[in-house]
């Protein structure tokens, strides 16, 4: 039977996880119209792993990042553009981030809740205990 220390625990790494997402998340939309020249690198997506933990928990397992190539975009007044008038940007799928987003939220909301209902029970216990 899990215990509420152990609830406590696994929730906690879940709220961990989700708040490096959700800042990967972040960086990712605030940066989704970078725009460099061709001969420099497009801004990389970060996208976090996730590892489940030997103890029934999950932590982050890692940050992959997107493809420095980007996209090039045909802009010739772009004060970075190069001589064909294009400039690189990065290759950033905004509807995917956004549905991300919303699972990342979800998921935070989620570990939250656990982590209330576990404190809950573990005061309920004590109340009992000191009765």
């Amino acid at each position: 039977m899990m215990g509420a220390f152990d609830m406590l625990r696994i929730a906690g790494s879940s709220l961990g996880m989700h708040q490096t997402w959700l800042d990967a998340l972040a960086h990712n939309i605030s940066n989704v119209n970078t725009v460099t020249s061709t001969d420099e690198d497009a801004f990389q997506a970060q996208m976090v792993v996730a590892r489940t933990r030997p103890d029934g928990g999950v932590r982050v397992g890692g940050i992959e990042y997107g493809d420095a190539e980007g996209r090039m975009v045909h802009s010739p007044d772009h004060p970075l553009a190069d001589e064909n008038g294009y400039v690189r940007m990065p290759d950033i799928d905004m509807s995917s981030q956004m549905s991300q987003l919303v699972m990342a939220q979800r998921g935070f909301q989620a570990s939250v809740q656990v982590t209330k209902n576990a404190q809950d029970s573990y005061n309920a216990a004590l109340q009992i205990g000191r009765s």
